[in-house]
């Protein structure tokens, strides 16, 4: 099953790497209040205010807030996730493992901090990070449009494609897009998958996480489900929890990436990790160890 996905991926997408939302600026500070008209007398004096005013709000606006300077201040790097084998999962001591959680962890180590891993419902995922219950979503995270307007986005990282999964005892049935009509989709809310399936305008029930769909397939409550082609490989087929399960349709390809909150200065400081750990091998050697090495887009 793996080699067959990792071959899907080969043939539908590039691994050029491609940059994500870009880095912006802090917001510009709320607008002064309405100027009144102040007495002659008083009028060197206001001059001195407004002008150490201007100055102040031109410093704000230079400096604005750093989430780099905060994340280090409080020594926490909060990373939003949900349970998504082989990006983020536990280990049987309870521990957060898997590439993505393995390689947050070490990004935050390098900043000296330490990362913490919260569980959030993915679509809720840009109210959590804009309210500061996390500070970046790191978790097999499709770069689509909603996403690179909404948050700051590091550098794609890895391939990825949307994925059908059916009963193995009717893949025959389900060979292209026109067969899949009638069916009744489980879809993670808020996913890259949910996007797909309501595009082609066919039946879906939103839930919790792509997890939940594979169960919703197995328990025979729903046809059919759309995960991430990496989520297939580690838990769909033979030899894992869903022998009974298969892949079909590829609905298309995408790249992943972690989000932080807009104008946040930590996307460049994770572009300049993945560089780094690329060059030096730790990144493919962390990929490996959860089969997604030929999903890894190369950084430079």
């Amino acid at each position: 099953m793996k080699k067959l996905i990792a071959v899907m991926l080969a043939g539908a997408m590039t691994a050029a790497m491609v940059t994500g939302c870009g880095g912006g600026s802090a917001d510009t500070p709320a607008d002064a209040p309405a100027e009144t008209e102040a007495p002659a007398a008083d009028a060197a004096g206001a001059d001195d205010a407004q002008a150490d005013a201007g100055e102040g709000a031109a410093a704000e606006e230079t400096t604005g807030e750093s989430d780099l300077a905060y994340v280090k201040e409080k020594g926490t790097l909060v990373v939003g996730i949900t349970d998504f084998e082989p990006m983020d999962y536990k280990s049987e001591d309870g521990s957060w493992i898997g590439f993505d959680a393995d390689m947050a962890n070490a990004f935050a180590e390098s900043l000296g901090v330490t990362a913490e891993f919260v569980e959030i419902d993915w679509d809720n995922k840009i109210m959590e990070l804009d309210g500061k219950t996390i500070d970046c979503v790191w978790n097999g995270m499709t770069l689509t449009d909603e996403v690179k307007s909404s948050m700051e986005c590091s550098n794609a990282y890895c391939n990825n494609a949307q994925i059908v999964i059916v009963p193995a005892d009717k893949k025959d049935q389900y060979q292209d897009v026109e067969s899949l009509s009638g069916l009744n989709f489980a879809v993670e809310a808020g996913s890259a998958g949910e996007k797909e399936v309501g595009a082609l305008g066919l039946e879906f029930t939103p839930v919790k996480a792509q997890s939940d769909a594979l169960m919703e397939v197995a328990a025979g409550t729903s046809d059919a489900a759309v995960i991430d082609s990496l989520m297939a490989a580690a838990m769909v087929g033979e030899g894992t929890g869903y022998a009974d399960l298969t892949y079909t349709v590829g609905l298309n390809s995408e790249e992943y990436g972690v989000g932080f909150r807009k104008g946040s200065d930590l996307a460049a400081a994770l572009n300049d990790f993945f560089v780094t750990s690329y060059q030096d091998g730790s990144m493919l050697e962390a990929a490996e160890t959860y089969g997604v090495q030929a999903a890894v887009i190369e950084q430079k």
